[in-house]
């Protein structure tokens, strides 16, 4: 049966995204170290060989080692995507052309809209109905690969309250956010729990892989 996971990444005071990360608030003088906070949380990933080459479409080159075959078993693994409305957006906006995920993408909203089509097999589905009809569309369209659950923190909360998260995937980032959209709220109870099954060491981030008990 397929696994469902998250893949993020997490600043080391457990912020997903820092405040104010909106693309309204690109030029808000309030907010404007969002952009520099996010590039930071994100670096350790962008320079990889595989992100370069196959994700991104930047061209050959980049770094090799574990961590990029981390980031290619992961990718590999992944038949469909579940996301929020509001990293949609802001992905819309700064996504290439080839959006870095070459599955069905299926989205939490309210908006009624197609499904958006884009080059290299990434498909975007705006689901109206709620997170388990987004979950059971994406069963359906794995074909045997497993479900990332890709954010944002609302939506992997909504998952983990549905006590359907099989695996968490975080990329721990020496980086301080003091505020911003923190991963584990509005958890209920009985909490989720979950055992350490791999540590791996990389230049920008700790990888901590947790499977649940």
């Amino acid at each position: 049966m397929s696994k469902i996971f998250v893949n993020i990444g997490l600043s080391l005071d457990g912020y997903m995204a820092p405040e104010g990360m909106t693309i309204e608030n690109w030029e808000n003088p309030e907010y404007k170290n969002w952009g520099a906070k996010w590039g930071t949380l994100m670096a350790w990933k962008i320079n990889l060989q595989y992100m370069r080459e196959n994700l991104l479409k930047l061209g050959p080159g980049g770094e090799t080692g574990k961590v990029n075959d981390l980031v290619r078993s992961t990718t590999e693994r992944t038949g469909a995507n579940i996301m929020g409305k509001r990293m949609f957006d802001q992905g819309e906006a700064s996504w290439p052309q080839q959006a870095p995920f070459h599955t069905p993408v299926y989205v939490l909203t309210h908006e009624k809209r197609e499904p958006w089509v884009r080059p290299g097999g990434t498909t975007f589905y705006f689901v109206n109905d709620g997170p388990e009809s987004a979950l059971e569309k994406a069963r359906e369209a794995v074909g045997g690969r497993d479900i990332c659950i890709s954010g944002g923190a609302n939506v992997v909360q909504q998952y983990l309250n549905m006590g359907v998260i099989d695996e968490l995937e975080i990329a721990l980032v020496s980086v301080l956010f003091g505020s911003g959209r923190r991963l584990f709220e509005n958890l209920r109870e009985p909490v989720p729990q979950f055992r350490i099954d791999k540590v791996l060491n990389g230049a920008a981030a700790t990888h901590l892989r947790y499977v649940r008990e």
